[in-house]
């Protein structure tokens, strides 16, 4: 019975190629923009992944701040800040939290050999390598014993190797920061960079090394992050800890002030949503013009069959396999246009590459630019789209074929 079906819809094409192709062609390309669009909206999602975990997806930083509001005996405007105490008390307090930073910054004069800069000089511990995600591109990153023997050592990112260096490795080789040398063990990999950001600028030491160029007493900054627990959850816990410790009110966000990467990210994973869900319709709405078409065209092929479907119902066909007949035929349209539209779709997704997004605003950021992959959870739904096409659209001029009144069709010139 498949087999006739097939066979019929097969012979029923043949018979009016001309329209047959036509229509094959407004399928394809309905659902190559299908395909293509919903591509482009995952490949967005990826772009703005790659973006924030090049900084560090889960970093958290916490920042001092003063003090808006009245608490206790203390009024509006006192300096909040922080210690190695408020370090163990988060560690106390923050449950799963995975690696937590100190910061402390300044700016310096470093130089080597006659080259003298002023560049940012970073104080932190070894863990910030996992918090913000850094590369090494050649040599090492300070460890636990560097830090805990206040060595004198330091990594230096990208441009600033370029400035001191031009292109000569530096590890193993020292340079001199507010006078005081320190010996480079690492080069950083360049980062992406917006404007006239100093990321690619910055020399890392380590934190217990940082007493020698200023006070180290009062932190810069804390960064943290954590497994396994909701970013909203944890920033609470610990701004009501840091409230508890130093006498503000929880609520006072100006007395703490608090970065979040995963919660930014969840905002763009909204955004991205919404454009994969609008270029959805708009391709639903593209390929729904095919499917007219190959309503029309199944329309005018009942048009031209009245009197075939007379005859079959005479021989005692029945209204279900007069129906069968013809949506197999649209079926067939479909599923050999949608085949071409796919092939297709994977043409262009590898011609076209990588579309600019990040790297037209930030340097180094071709990693948060936008790569067309056709996934195969892409090729699903855009499948599922086109099969409820191609119902909709045959089912119509089959009904309207399984309902002719057999004698009117025999009658039918």
């Amino acid at each position: 019975m498949k087999r006739d079906l097939l066979q019929q819809a097969y012979d029923a094409m043949r018979h009016d190629l001309r329209k047959t192709v036509l229509t094959m062609l407004g399928m394809a390309w309905g659902i190559a923009t299908v395909v293509l669009l919903l591509a482009y909206g995952e490949g967005f999602g990826r772009a703005v992944q790659n973006i924030f975990e090049a900084f560090g997806a889960t970093a958290i930083g916490i920042f001092p701040g003063r003090t808006s509001q009245q608490a206790g005996g203390n009024k509006a405007g006192v300096q909040v800040r922080f210690t190695n105490d408020d370090i163990e008390m988060i560690r106390n307090v923050v449950p799963l939290v995975r690696h937590v930073s100190r910061e402390s910054d300044k700016e310096c004069t470093v130089q080597y050999g006659p080259r003298r800069f002023t560049l940012p000089v970073q104080g932190t511990d070894p863990t910030i390598a996992d918090i913000w995600n850094l590369d090494i591109s050649s040599g090492r990153f300070f460890n636990d014993q560097d830090n805990a023997s206040h060595g004198l050592v330091a990594v230096i990112s990208s441009e600033a190797r370029d400035k001191l260096f031009s292109g000569i490795s530096p590890v193993g080789d020292s340079i001199r920061i507010n006078g005081v040398s320190f010996q480079v063990i690492g080069v950083m990999r360049p980062r992406m960079q917006e404007g006239d950001n100093d990321i690619n600028r910055v020399i890392y030491i380590p934190f217990n090394s940082m007493d020698v160029l200023q006070d180290t007493h009062y932190l810069g900054g804390i960064w943290i992050d954590s497994v396994g627990l909701d970013n909203n959850h944890l920033t609470k816990i610990v701004r009501d800890s840091l409230a508890l410790a130093h006498g503000f009110k929880p609520d006072d966000e100006r007395a703490v002030q608090i970065f979040d990467a995963q919660k930014q990210l969840s905002q763009f994973a909204i955004i991205s949503l919404g454009l994969k869900v609008l270029l959805a319709f708009i391709g639903t709405v593209t390929l729904g013009i095919g499917g007219i078409g190959l309503a029309n065209i199944m329309l005018v092929s009942v048009t031209q069959r009245t009197r075939e479907i007379g005859v079959e119902k005479a021989l005692g066909a029945r209204r279900r396999d007069i129906l069968f007949q013809f949506l197999a035929e649209a079926m067939v349209i479909t599923a050999v246009g949608g085949l071409c539209g796919i092939l297709l779709s994977y043409v262009v997704s590898f011609s076209v590459g990588t579309l600019t997004l990040y790297s037209a605003l930030a340097k180094h950021g071709e990693a948060g630019d936008i790569r067309l992959i056709v996934a195969p959870k892409i090729v699903l739904i855009a499948t599922a789209i086109l099969a409820v096409v191609g119902v909709i659209s045959g089912m119509f001029p089959a009904v309207r074929a399984s309902k002719l009144d057999p004698i009117e069709a025999l009658r039918y010139e």
